[in-house]
């Protein structure tokens, strides 16, 4: 793909660069060094042409958010959050790992004692479907992670509340295999992504204790002492 290219800044702070090749009254397609995507009008903030980068090359850059302050416990195999209001089940080896948190919307961040197993909860208000916000989620993860295959997809019902189970899998920038699994809860305009992965050797055993944590997801609505799930992984 050519140097110059425009910038197409999203709702969710994803900016995706490419040239764009269609356009239509509710979608842009864009073709990117990755492929073609279809953005909705909707989701787009602004738009970045190449003769306007030299105006903004002497722009100040944005000030870094830190993290917010969680309050948060794991007593024995449950996970309490009141700063995000929920509740999860873990198993008794996982341990609460705050350096996994490095972006104002993670809640979460768990690991294994081991360090071979890890999971982070993301919270964020975003005004489209279900489909577009695991789609903007995944194109993120086409970005960061190299030989990106999506696996599968499925409906889930977590919490009471529609949501969809995506399996993926790409290579670290340490070129370490690593397999995911999300879960994308929508909650009116609130949506919630829970991922939990591992490198690819562990992952098909550790599937089922990862959908087991994943379903576990509670909204406590303030009441932290809500049981995380009758299921424990």
């Amino acid at each position: 793909m050519p140097a110059i290219a425009e910038e197409i800044s999203l709702k969710d702070g994803t900016k995706i660069v490419g040239h764009m090749t269609a356009v239509s009254t509710d979608k842009i397609e864009v073709e990117t060094s990755y492929g073609k995507v279809q953005l909705s009008r909707g989701d787009i903030v602004t738009i970045s042409f190449p003769e306007n980068s030299r105006a903004n090359e002497s722009a100040p850059a944005p000030a870094k958010l830190e993290a917010p302050k969680i309050d948060e416990s794991l007593n024995g195999v449950q996970y309490i959050n009141r700063s995000g209001k929920f509740v999860m089940t873990f198993p008794p080896d996982w341990v609460v790992s705050p350096e996994l948190r490095r972006s104002p919307d993670t809640l979460a961040g768990l690991t294994s004692r081991d360090k071979m197993r890890f999971l982070m909860v993301i919270q964020e208000e975003y005004p489209g479907s279900l489909e577009s916000y695991k789609e903007l989620n995944i194109l993120s993860a086409r970005k960061m992670l190299g030989n990106f295959e999506e696996l599968a997809q499925s409906p889930v019902t977590i919490d009471g509340k529609p949501g969809l189970l995506v399996f993926y899998r790409g290579t670290s920038q340490k070129d370490l295999p690593i397999e995911f699994v999300s879960a994308f809860i929508q909650s009116g305009k609130t949506f919630t992504k829970v991922t939990a992965w591992c490198v690819e050797p562990l992952f098909r055993d550790m599937q089922p204790t990862f959908e087991t944590i994943l379903n576990s997801y509670r909204s406590t609505d303030g009441q932290t002492s809500a049981a995380a799930g009758s299921t424990k992984p």
